[in-house]
């Protein structure tokens, strides 16, 4: 719309710094008469207001000019955005067409969904207090929320709250995670006893989940020390105990010392496509070749832990990523790389069965994820 509405564009905005303030003003008063029609008047005003303390005020003609020019022409500038699909959508045009590829039928609900505000649910510490009891506390807290059918550990906010007004946080009560993400614990199955590894585990939601399921033998890794200190910040505030190292997993000299694991977690790296609503530039920051790049490591990472898996054991592959090929297509690759690999079947939510894999879209309860359990033949 501002390129619209401008006779000159703001593009050298480098080499005039005014230029960069202005255009950013204008950016915020366009979007805000777009989304507080009823505040127009007061909109223009404050932005004519706000262009006085640029260059001496030497743009406020022009901001007044822009937005009342904005409001004039409406009907013309709404139409032609929701002609662009890039407009319309919100997404780079590279991201639409590969989601409409990737999920013909249903490719719009999924921008929709990035586009609105994310969920904020919560995982109880089922070591520590269930759903129904924590809900009360909730309830006594002023706090609306709702249990989630299918998950006995999640509670969904009405509302996002800040940590310090959820009851008992601090004291290791909750945590906050998407129910999504839930599903990575019980799907991996480990019981009381194994030794597991959680490979990518930072900032620990997952390893911390699956040792509130049950007593095992955890080790969780991550290649960047800033983040594995979060992991141990995890720990404490929720009163668990497991080994934690700062390792690439694909380094297996740097950390493992030849045990292997009944279990692993296999969280990988990835474009993040199924999370964007919760870091929206992503969409902007992030290009089509990275995907492959992401592929690529993802290989790596698999082939690594494939070593470290004990025979008959289980791997979780998981990713919060909608594009194929850090998906399915990475799984049948790996399948045609590892004859001794064998698909398991995942329970893919109450009452709807089993499947090979889960590709779990983004809806209002969750975010996005991929699921995908293998096992090694003995």
């Amino acid at each position: 719309m501002l390129q619209r509405l401008l006779r000159t564009p703001l593009q050298d905005a480098a080499a005039a710094p005014g230029k960069l303030l202005l255009r950013a003003l204008l950016l915020v008063a366009l979007n805000r008469l777009e989304s507080r029609p009823a505040e127009a008047h007061t909109i223009v005003d404050q932005a004519v207001n706000a262009a006085g303390e640029i260059e001496r005020g030497r743009f406020k003609a022009l901001v007044n000019a822009v937005l009342r020019n904005r409001l004039r022409r409406d009907a013309e500038l709404l139409a032609a955005a929701n002609a662009d699909p890039v407009a319309r959508h919100q997404h780079p045009l590279w991201w639409i067409d590969r989601i409409r590829l990737a999920h013909p039928e249903c490719w719009e609900e999924i921008l929709a969904a990035d586009n609105s505000h994310p969920p904020m649910t919560l995982r109880v510490n089922r070591r520590r207090i269930d759903a129904a009891a924590y809900l009360a506390l909730l309830s006594a807290a002023g706090i609306a929320a709702r249990p989630l059918a299918d998950n006995d550990c999640a509670i969904l906010l009405e509302r996002p709250q800040p940590v310090e007004k959820l009851p008992g946080f601090f004291d290791g009560l909750a945590s906050i995670q998407d129910s999504g993400a839930q599903y990575a614990g019980p799907l991996l199955g480990a019981t009381d006893g194994m030794r597991v590894l959680d490979a990518c585990a930072a900032p620990g939601g997952k390893a911390t989940h699956l040792l509130e399921l049950a007593d095992i033998d955890l080790l969780a890794l991550d290649a960047e020390p800033q983040r594995t200190a979060r992991i141990v910040d995890n720990l404490a505030r929720l009163g668990l105990q497991a080994e934690v190292k700062s390792a690439d997993c694909r380094a297996l000299e740097t950390w493992w010392e030849g045990r292997p694991f009944q279990r692993i977690l296999a969280d990988v790296p990835c474009t993040a496509s199924g999370v964007v609503r919760r870091h929206p530039d992503g969409k902007w920051l992030r290009r089509e070749a990275d995907i492959a790049g992401f592929a690529r490591s993802q290989v790596e990472i698999l082939d690594a832990l494939w070593r470290v898996l004990a025979p008959g054991g289980k791997m979780l592959y998981c990713t919060c990523s909608l594009f194929p090929q850090e998906n399915a297509m990475q799984m049948a690759d790996f399948a045609a790389r590892h004859g001794d690999a064998v698909s398991l079947p995942v329970k893919v939510g109450a009452g709807t069965g089993e499947s090979q894999q889960w590709q779990l879209l983004p809806q209002e309860d969750h975010d996005g994820f991929f699921y995908a359990l293998l096992q090694k033949r003995d």
